[in-house]
């Protein structure tokens, strides 16, 4: 019952920091013109905020293990803002730029991953793997198009982007790799005792 209480506060929680994030563009839209959000777009960065934390929530909630609970969060947080950061502005060129679509391709990639891995620490460092080569493939994908040329976006902008990106899920997949590690360790030390 206790768990329950927990989880039941942790939504609460949760929807609060959802409604004081969205509170951000609402306000800018007060004072500039450069942001405007439709009653869509308030919509689907709330589902997709709130489902990010949801997703954190479940995954982290049986694991007591700190390096595990940060690379999930990390892990989570890279992909939300690699989708919020494309959806609104574009990655490469502007957000109506196709190959900003293939971007979904590295989400698709670490769901597909952490679903078949059953979000297991060691599964989960590949999982990050694949969404890093995803990711360069992506970029190399741009580059060869030449979508560092005008009117797009400068070479410079483009490796930077996304080498964020990479360093991000390299980090999580490092924290993942470390949890395993500490799992395994404690385990053997279970069976000698």
């Amino acid at each position: 019952m206790q768990t329950e209480n927990a989880l039941s506060k942790s939504i609460s929680y949760l929807a609060l920091l959802t409604g004081t994030l969205l509170l951000i563009p609402l306000a800018a839209m007060q004072f500039t013109d450069e942001v405007t959000w439709s009653l869509s777009d308030f919509i689907l960065a709330g589902i997709l905020i709130f489902g990010t934390g949801m997703s954190y929530l479940l995954i982290t909630r049986k694991s007591a293990q700190l390096a595990y609970r940060v690379a999930v969060g990390l892990g989570l947080f890279a992909g939300l803002f690699l989708i919020l950061a494309n959806l609104a502005v574009g990655i490469i060129g502007s957000e109506d730029n196709l190959i900003n679509l293939w971007y979904f391709g590295v989400i698709l990639a670490g769901i597909a991953g952490s679903l078949l891995v059953r979000f297991h620490p060691k599964g989960m460092a590949f999982t990050m793997l694949a969404m890093i080569l995803a990711q360069a493939s992506v970029t190399l994908a741009a580059i060869n198009k030449g979508m560092h040329l005008e009117p797009f976006s400068p070479l410079v902008e483009i490796l930077g982007i996304n080498a964020l990106f990479i360093v991000l899920f390299a980090i999580s997949g490092l924290l993942f790799w470390y949890s395993d590690v500490i799992s395994s360790n404690n385990n053997q030390d279970g069976v000698r005792s």
